[in-house]
């Protein structure tokens, strides 16, 4: 048995090599004018804005607050296990992870795993709870209690400020 090392550089082809022979075969089959496939909305909500607690601090001196996230697909799971980072030090998964699915960071549109490691241990807890809500709950909300009245209320975690609803 032939064993195949990955690296960063070759991923995509991979990823390719590995994908249905169909969807090879009707990207061959379809002409290179063709336009995309108009895609339905079904109403399925699929990014998620959200406010950091800290914020990003960018090479600058400008803190990034406001993003959005996108739910994750297979895909998007599978890519890690094959990054070498992660082989390295399988903590790593969460940083490569949350660099696939945020879209936007402020006026970042590129975020990377860079992006996501320079962030504050705070945010990145945040946004790993926000990814698992979004994700397998499908909303933003969070039951809390209060810790002076004991009643129970939902806050959405997706940004706002506190005490607005």
């Amino acid at each position: 048995m032939r064993r195949r090392t990955v690296t960063a550089g070759n991923l995509e082809e991979l990823l390719q090599a590995t994908a249905p022979a169909q969807a090879s075969e009707q990207a061959a089959a379809t002409p290179a004018a063709a336009a995309p496939p108009r895609r339905e909305d079904h109403g399925l909500r699929t990014e998620f804005e959200f406010e950091l607690p800290r914020g990003y601090v960018d090479d600058e001196g400008a803190v990034h607050r406001h993003g959005t996230m996108r739910l994750a697909t297979a895909r998007d799971e599978l890519r890690p296990q094959i990054d070498l980072r992660v082989k390295e030090n399988p903590a790593y998964l969460s940083v490569v992870l949350l660099s696939q699915v945020i879209t936007q960071l402020g006026s970042i549109t590129d975020v990377h795993a860079g992006v996501v490691e320079r962030m504050y241990a705070t945010d990145v807890a945040f946004l790993q709870d926000f990814y698992r809500r979004i994700n397998s709950e499908g909303h933003t909300r969070a039951a809390v209690t209060c810790p002076h009245c004991e009643g129970g209320f939902e806050v959405d975690l997706s940004g706002g400020r506190l005490g607005e609803s």
